[in-house]
């Protein structure tokens, strides 16, 4: 197991889902796993930058892989769209795009090589499932948990270049280690609507609803997801679409590290799940 990354935290870590960055830095000593923060890192555009000005936004993330490749480390990420938009990007580069973009890069001494590993904790995890289910302390046999994806998880397909986006086992394999029972979930591919929250309100009401009350019908104790913003649309805003749509449902949503750091021993308070805003402090006891 490599267990040297180039830490990519992201915007979002750094403050909206700090409580995932919390738990990352509380499961990684645990599991072995050294977390190198990037020295530099810029916002990746988070999809939304490379429709305005994509030559931008690959030299921004161009810089970003380049960052890591001085570092000599696989370049680590817990965020799906921050995995997405660099995977994207080096894709970019690799087929072509290298040596115009290196002329960006060059002004601030700097190059890319195309080097790096692009990878994230869910796929580090799933890669190392034997160290995983070594470090179990506390098997969570008894917390019935959903599982989300997200879309950035999976999808597209031929640019992440991990698994299935139709029929994806990683995330059932890392908490099949874990000892909790999985639950039926229909929902589980599904998108949240993060990014298209303030354009379909009404819209992405239902979904996220949908989501949450699949959960609920299937006896879910917890709704768990490796992506932050689907974690943040499901936890931050539940309160508000779920009164929208008439429904009495209400589900801790937590981050895959979260639920990994229980799994470990830790707690609450080590995995910031006194920040979440359903309710999460209960679940192990």
């Amino acid at each position: 197991m490599n267990n040297e990354f180039a830490f990519f935290p992201g915007c979002v870590l750094s403050q909206a889902a700090k409580e995932s960055k919390i738990s990352l830095e509380a499961i990684a000593p645990v599991l072995g796993i050294k977390l190198h923060e990037i020295k530099g890192w810029s916002c990746c555009g988070a999809s939304q930058a490379q429709c305005v000005d994509p030559m931008a936004s690959l030299v921004a993330n161009a810089r970003n892989i380049a960052l890591a490749e001085s570092m000599n480390m696989p370049l680590l990420t817990t965020c799906s769209t921050c995995m997405l938009t660099l995977s994207k990007a080096k894709l970019t580069l690799d087929k072509g795009a290298k040596s115009y973009i290196n002329t960006f890069l060059k002004e601030g001494g700097m190059q890319y090589q195309g080097s790096t590993e692009i990878t994230s904790l869910l796929w580090v995890l799933y890669q190392n499932l034997d160290t995983l289910k070594a470090k179990v302390t506390r098997p969570l046999t008894n917390l019935k948990v959903a599982l989300f994806y997200g879309c950035h998880s999976l999808r597209p397909e031929r640019e992440l270049k991990k698994e299935s986006s139709t029929n994806p086992k990683s995330f059932e394999a890392v908490v099949s280690a874990l000892g909790a029972q999985i639950v039926p979930f229909e929902k589980r591919l599904d998108c949240c609507g993060f990014h298209a929250s303030y354009p379909a309100v009404k819209s992405v009401q239902k979904m996220s609803s949908e989501i949450v009350n699949n959960a609920g019908e299937n006896g879910a104790d917890v709704v768990a997801t490796p992506c932050p913003l689907c974690q943040m649309q499901l936890d931050i805003y539940q309160e508000r679409y779920q009164e929208a749509r008439d429904s009495k449902v209400r589900k801790p949503i937590i981050h895959l590290s979260q639920l990994v750091g229980l799994a470990l021993g830790l707690s609450n308070e080590q995995l910031g799940l006194n920040i979440n805003i359903q309710d999460a402090t209960r679940l192990v006891s």
